[in-house]
């Protein structure tokens, strides 16, 4: 959580989403299916946050996730799922427009 709060200030090392893309990450929006059809970051899945664990079998284990979500909390709790389910690359992208704009830039 600290290390969020750092990120989301500046203040810590700042996560490279375009080279996690690039090393094939996984990019999941937790977003409802609506919230999701009204716009959404190219080649992500959607994947619900109130459905994350049972299609959590549905993501690659060896390669690294990306989560996000409208504002950043559901991502942050999705990224806690995943990591309690055994995956150990798991980044919060925090809101997907804002992940867009940095893979995208």
């Amino acid at each position: 959580m600290i290390n969020q709060i750092k990120q989301w200030m500046g203040l810590g090392p700042a996560t490279d989403y375009k080279q996690l893309q690039a090393q094939g990450a996984q990019i999941i929006d937790v977003r409802t299916r609506g919230e999701y059809a009204s716009g959404h970051i190219s080649g992500s899945k959607n994947l619900p946050l109130n459905e994350l664990t049972q299609l959590a079998g549905k993501l690659k284990k060896d390669k690294p996730v990306i989560t996000c979500c409208a504002s950043g909390m559901r991502s942050a709790s999705a990224k806690s799922i995943l990591q309690n389910l055994g995956f150990t690359e798991v980044y919060n992208g925090g809101g997907w427009a804002n992940l867009n704009r940095q893979l995208h830039d």
